[in-house]
């Protein structure tokens, strides 16, 4: 069972395990890609761009399959996740 912890998880670190979670899934994938008009050839360069991945946390976050499933993918509790996506939107 995976708890809350106190530890802060390097919020760029996870958004880029989200992402990586998100292109796992042929499924997942394009239901982002619809979701935020983002084009699979841009994606490379929209990580590098100031916001990108703050976005990629709002859309785990925001739709509670999501979350469940990447909190279990990235072994941290989904408080964390919101957490780590919290700061990464206080930081852009």
């Amino acid at each position: 069972m995976i708890r809350e912890t106190n530890e802060q998880a390097d919020p760029e670190m996870v958004a880029i395990s989200a992402l990586a979670f998100l292109a796992a899934d042929p499924q997942r994938l394009e239901r982002f890609l619809l979701l935020t008009g983002t084009q699979p050839e841009t994606i490379r360069f929209g990580a590098r761009q100031p916001g990108f991945l703050s976005g990629v946390m709002q859309q785990v976050v925001g739709w509670e399959p999501w979350l469940l499933e990447f909190a279990a993918y990235a072994e941290m509790a989904p408080g964390d996740v919101v957490r780590a996506a919290d700061r990464l939107a206080a930081e852009t």
